[in-house]
């Protein structure tokens, strides 16, 4: 029942805010709340039409924008205040669009780990918008651009019509070595559906229920068929699998995550698990973005017969012997 929230991201000049006036031009996004870093740094103009008090507008399409001048939490807690008031129009989910230079590690974590948002919203997708001219050494040169890119659940090549084929080839399998999970599409001025966009969260839209299987592969992770390994040799950044057949133990679980967090936690680009508790009837589902984990989930049971547990990492220059042998210890 909460609200889905989508953070759209990407360096410099990649597209994002073409991507955002298109989204916001669409019917079946009518019913969305927007945050943007500030209202003169995005050229939305021609789609603002009424004011409404604090920094709210209403947009043509319906949409309600927000700049945010201060702090996150409380722009979107104001909103969530006004929307309950009647002050603006009701949404039914929440974009959030990054500068170009922002780590999107912090505003994932906000929503991992925060009672007074948790109770009304819940992140859904983390979305990177790519150049497909310049996005290949924009990820060489500049850690922000890389790190986009890798906690990313959906990458967008954008400006496609503008690169050489040549290239873009190179950048997707650039950005399939430095995060397989993630799905990647081709964008040319901002134009795609956005059901392919969203609903890469735990939860299928479609059928308002888990989806664990598809929450982990996203674009096509081996998830439980094998132990994958992806790395990106240029960028020390690493994908890692690991599933165990029998039943885990949670305090040996806990404690094993808690010792790689306080060793490695700010390399810990983001972890995904769903995993089998001993005494648990259902999976635990475990998801962390460096040191801040969101409290761990129990839901009430398994959607099939697979009780495999999965665990997916994406990491920055950090060997899988150090995280494999702690999981041995725990699934043998």
């Amino acid at each position: 029942e909460r609200l889905p929230v989508s953070l759209i991201t990407g360096f410099l000049g990649s597209g994002k805010t073409t991507l955002l006036n298109r989204l916001l031009q669409r019917p079946e996004m009518a019913d969305s709340a927007v945050i943007i870093n500030e209202f003169g740094e995005v050229p939305l103009d021609h789609l603002l039409v009424e004011p409404i008090a604090g920094e709210a507008v209403v947009l043509s399409s319906g949409c309600v924008c927000c700049a945010v001048r201060g702090d996150l939490q409380d722009a979107l807690r104001r909103l969530l205040v006004q929307r309950d008031r009647g002050e603006i129009p009701a949404f039914a989910r929440v974009l959030i669009e990054t500068s170009g230079l922002a780590d999107p590690a912090p505003v994932v974590q906000l929503f991992l780990n925060n009672p007074l948002l948790g109770h009304d919203l819940r992140l859904d997708t983390v979305v990177a918008t790519v150049d497909g001219a310049g996005g290949f050494g924009q990820i060489e040169q500049y850690p922000e651009a890389l790190k986009q890119a890798a906690i990313a659940d959906r990458l967008l090549v954008t400006k496609t019509d503008l690169a050489a084929p040549r290239g873009v080839e190179a950048l997707i399998q650039r950005l399939r070595r430095i995060n397989p999970g993630a799905a990647i599409e081709t964008v040319v001025r901002g134009e795609i559906d956005p059901a392919k966009l969203f609903g890469a969260g735990l939860f299928d839209p479609e059928q308002d229920r888990p989806d664990p299987e598809r929450w982990l592969k996203n674009g096509g992770y081996p998830g439980a068929a094998a132990v994958g390994h992806d790395h990106d040799h240029s960028s020390g950044i690493s994908a890692f699998s690991f599933v165990a057949q029998r039943p885990l133990d949670w305090l040996a679980f806990h404690r094993w995550l808690g010792d790689l967090r306080a060793a490695y936690g700010d390399r810990l680009l983001r972890v995904k698990g769903v995993l089998n508790v001993t005494e648990e009837e259902g999976p635990v589902v475990v998801h962390g973005v460096q040191h801040i984990f969101h409290p761990p989930v129990a839901l009430r049971r398994w959607p099939d017969g697979d009780r495999t547990s999965r665990l997916v990492m994406i990491v920055r220059d950090l060997d899988r012997e150090t995280i494999e042998q702690g999981w041995r210890s725990l699934s043998a």
